[in-house]
């Protein structure tokens, strides 16, 4: 049973769009995206085989979804929650975008969740691939890899390697010289991420310049919850544990 989850093809994703239907977990957007016409049939092959190799035991990362837009096979959305460290119980949504030239040049992420992080850009989003591929090498390295490592840079051991140079976000790096300044706004960054206003409204201040994410989050009423649950054969939250 594999530990982290992808969509599977036996998953009804338009049933989860469905009028007047709700649900607890990330579903894909309709909202349009460009068609990738560029795209060599060698690059779509790739992407399709890097997707489908999420499947296999270990590649995608305990704690991330990912879901390929449906216009556009080379753009991912994913999010990630964050179990351990600085960051614990943040919700992150971010964007896998391949290049037109992939497996040659590596995909670019981009966080779509604010984010108080040394590698990643305040302004855009952009997360630094650099410290982990030194250089990217195509027929070694693959997304899972890009997975593992964005997963691993928000724990403390990546953060304490992470040098000047590659740091996107120049107050994040203060973490080298005020641990427990660097704690209290990865907190802060974690509780925002957590707040409706981030994970429901698609107009919040955070999405600036950036694309919407396919990843949609409904807010469930208590009853919802229930009879989903119900449906799912799910037993009640256990508030003590």
């Amino acid at each position: 049973m594999l530990s982290s989850l992808v969509p599977s093809p036996t998953i009804d994703l338009g049933a989860a769009r469905a009028k007047n239907r709700t649900t607890t977990r990330p579903t894909t957007s309709s909202a349009p995206q460009p068609i990738d016409t560029i795209a060599s049939p060698v690059t779509r092959t790739a992407v399709s085989l890097e997707y489908a190799s999420l499947c296999y035991n270990m590649h995608c990362p305990l704690g991330m979804y990912i879901v390929p837009s449906n216009e556009n096979l080379l753009v991912w959305d994913a999010v990630f929650f964050v179990h351990q460290g600085y960051y614990t119980d943040s919700i992150l949504k971010f964007r896998l975008t391949f290049p037109a030239s992939y497996p040659e040049k590596p995909p670019v992420v981009q966080f779509l969740t604010d984010v108080f992080h040394p590698l990643i850009s305040q302004q855009t989003g952009v997360f630094n691939l650099a410290p982990r591929f030194r250089p990217w090498r195509p027929k070694e390295h693959h997304v899972f890899d890009v997975l593992h490592w964005v997963k691993a840079a928000f724990k403390k051991h990546a953060l304490d390697g992470i040098k000047d140079s590659d740091c996107l976000n120049k107050e994040a790096f203060r973490y080298h010289d005020t641990t427990s300044s660097f704690a209290a706004l990865a907190t802060q960054s974690s509780m925002l991420s957590q707040s409706s206003s981030a994970l429901f409204d698609r107009d919040h201040p955070s999405m600036n310049g950036k694309h919407r994410d396919g990843m949609m989050f409904r807010e469930l009423k208590p009853q919802q919850s229930a009879a989903l649950r119900t449906k799912l054969g799910l037993g009640e939250w256990d508030d003590e544990a």
